[in-house]
């Protein structure tokens, strides 16, 4: 049986961050974010609540119809430089995204803010493409193909519009998870400073669709 997807709402953020602070958890990056595991647990839902409310205002949130697992995605124009850019002169200012979040969120923890930086330094620019931000899926679901269900049904889109996608791995799993997608690396991996990797990938458009 397929998976049923719909677009969420405003009305469906609680039930967004409350999936995301559970899928992510233990994600590496989120330990690397909030090392400390009983604090993680009281305040990485606010971190997922930002995540949540910036792409709901400026892109879209998959999610299934039984609310086991969500997708956020934004449309980046081309020549975009990436989400929270640094200003040209290198000063941090209360309009950069990174500095908003990281005052809403956990205001003492500068790796609320560097993860945001460190994104949009290796975001690619000059070409259009959808960005797949976070894909979560409620620890006791994984491995049922509820992932790439919702990754799927874009990227079919992508493919007939003839568009790219670009995501971020947190992990070894999820990089080979997007390899089989038909993910490639986008740069070397990134190297959080006394922290785990991430993978960037750029996904070019298929001919005839992504044979899931």
């Amino acid at each position: 049986m397929g998976v049923a997807i719909r677009t969420a709402g405003d009305e469906d953020r609680e039930l967004i961050v409350r999936l995301l602070d559970e899928a992510f958890q233990d994600d590496p990056v989120s330990g690397w974010v909030f090392p400390d595991a009983e604090y993680r647990r009281t305040t990485h839902h606010r971190l997922m609540a930002a995540f949540t409310d910036i792409v709901l205002a400026e892109g879209r949130i998959d999610v299934t119809e039984d609310g086991s697992a969500c997708a956020l995605w934004l449309s980046m124009p081309a020549d975009d430089g990436g989400l929270g850019a640094e200003r040209t002169d290198g000063e941090a200012t209360e309009d950069d995204g990174p500095v908003r979040v990281r005052q809403a969120v956990d205001p003492e923890n500068e790796r609320v803010e560097l993860i945001g930086r460190l994104t949009a330094g290796v975001h690619p620019s000059g070409r259009a493409h959808d960005y797949l931000w976070m894909i979560g899926v409620v620890p006791g679901r994984q491995g049922e193909g509820l992932g790439t269900a919702l990754i799927g049904s874009v990227l079919d889109r992508c493919d007939r519009e003839g568009r790219a996608a670009y995501l971020e791995a947190s992990s070894e799993r999820s990089r080979l998870l997007y390899e089989r997608l038909g993910f490639q690396a986008a740069s070397e991996p990134l190297l959080l400073p006394q922290g785990p990797r991430m993978w960037p990938m750029w996904r070019e458009p298929r001919l005839g669709g992504t044979s899931l």
